[in-house]
């Protein structure tokens, strides 16, 4: 696996915008100690919220800038859900939403 996945990531965005983004309504910050913005999220559950915008298809997550496949930005990356904490490029879940994009999976490059 490159170790350029923060580089990979800010160029695709696919997840962002192909995967809902649900996470325990604790990461609020309308708890204490939760940082990801109420604003920025819709209840799912009684103790699951998501990303506004990844409810429903078609998906992209609210805080998702820019273009996915080209340059991306997280406008609250240091206040994300653990949901988006943990997952990681390289991986089948990163590829299955690459391909719905066009993009070219990342573990054949990888294997390459």
């Amino acid at each position: 696996m490159p170790d350029s996945t923060s580089s990979v990531c800010q160029t695709c965005g696919a997840c962002c915008a192909h995967y809902r983004v649900s996470f325990y309504w604790g990461e609020s910050d309308a708890h204490p100690g939760g940082t990801v913005p109420h604003r920025l999220t819709i209840p799912i559950t009684p103790h699951m919220i998501a990303m506004r915008g990844t409810e429903a298809r078609p998906s992209r997550c609210a805080a998702l800038d820019g273009a996915v496949g080209r340059h991306v930005a997280c406008t609250i990356y240091p206040q994300r859900s653990t949901t988006c904490r943990e997952f990681s490029a390289y991986t089948p879940e990163c590829d299955k939403a690459r391909i719905v994009y066009g993009l070219a999976p990342l573990l054949e490059e990888a294997a390459a």
